[in-house]
């Protein structure tokens, strides 16, 4: 069915014990002979690097996404699979499909449970990525995992160490796998891929925020201080804070500091309902609403925007009309 590039980053699915816990330790080629490869399909390794997905950082994400860029420069190459921790699966995989532009498909998966176990769920999730890279076309990067496929936008870690993992929490499901078939079920929200972004010789710093009870502006404006080019700004409910971190808000917005609204809740867009520190006033100080994408992949689509121009005002507009796919969000003309 075609030859498949398969990009190791480490990960569970690489893991072993390491005498206290385990750590990612296998390349890929070790990983790619633990499971059954689809019948028809080849597959060559590019080991990238080997490490637990917590561990990655933004420049390891840009030398993944310029890979990937790279390998897909081969007409002969049918489709990638990326294998990745699954803890910061969800952020690499929508960095990659913010900037995807080819028909072929960019499959993330990985494991819950390490490489080597007699119960393990690596060996299956691989033979579904790889089933899945060279079957679909035009669905951008997508993600299989437990029998399922999930489009990049939108998905997230929805378990800790239950096999089934990722969902996205505001949409239905994209797909399934089964009986050595893809079916797809529904067309991804997906947004006009930005172009590669050069590689920063340091990356702009983008930091979370979450809103609690008794919530101030004080790591806001830390993190203003620290140095953050961008921030997410995680409120309660639909998007909602207090009016001091509405000032702090439009302080950071003043000083170019590009600034998304998200919510700590699970399902549901960010909506502008209440005002008196509400998602009224946030979004009237500046802050950018993020539909239904959540903190972490609301910080990669603010990393992108950050990436994709200089100037504060356009990185705005980059950030809206990236968001546009993700739920109701105003775009400036």
């Amino acid at each position: 069915m075609g030859r498949i590039v398969l990009i190791s980053t480490g990960g569970t699915i690489a893991s072993r014990w390491q005498g206290s816990g385990f750590a990612a330790d296998a390349d890929g080629s070790e990983v790619v002979a633990t499971a059954p490869l689809p019948e028809g399909i080849t597959v060559e390794v590019v080991d990238l690097f080997s490490v637990n997905s917590p561990r990655l950082t933004t420049a390891h994400q840009l030398t993944l996404l310029r890979t990937v860029h790279e390998v897909l420069a081969d007409p002969g190459v049918d489709g990638i699979v990326v294998t990745h921790g699954t803890d910061t699966l969800e952020e690499s995989a929508f960095l990659v499909d913010l900037h995807h532009h080819d028909p072929r498909s960019v499959v993330f998966t990985g494991s819950q449970r390490p490489m080597g176990t007699a119960d393990g769920d690596g060996p299956g999730n691989l033979y579904d990525a790889l089933l899945t890279a060279a079957t679909t076309r035009g669905l951008g990067v997508l993600i299989a995992f437990a029998g399922r496929v999930h489009a990049a936008r939108g998905t997230v870690k929805t378990q800790a160490v239950a096999l089934d993992a990722f969902a996205d929490p505001s949409k239905e499901l994209l797909g399934k796998i089964g009986f050595g078939k893809v079916a797809v079920l529904r067309s991804p929200q997906r947004s006009e891929p930005l172009p590669l972004p050069a590689m920063p010789e340091l990356p702009p710093r983008v930091d979370m925020v979450m809103h609690h009870a008794d919530g101030d502006p004080v790591l806001l404006n830390a993190a203003v201080e620290a140095g953050a080019r961008g921030i997410v700004l995680i409120g309660t409910g639909a998007g909602n804070a207090t009016p001091e971190i509405v000032d702090a808000v439009k302080a950071a917005v003043a000083r170019g500091v590009l600034v998304a609204l998200t919510t700590r809740v699970a399902a549901g867009p960010v909506t502008e309902i209440y005002t008196h520190g509400g998602a009224v006033d946030l979004v009237a100080a500046g802050a950018v609403p993020t539909g239904t994408l959540r903190a972490g992949q609301a910080r990669i689509a603010v990393l992108s925007a950050l990436l994709a121009a200089t100037d504060p005002a356009e990185q705005a507009r980059v950030l809206r009309r990236t968001l546009a796919a993700a739920g109701p969000v105003l775009v400036d003309a």
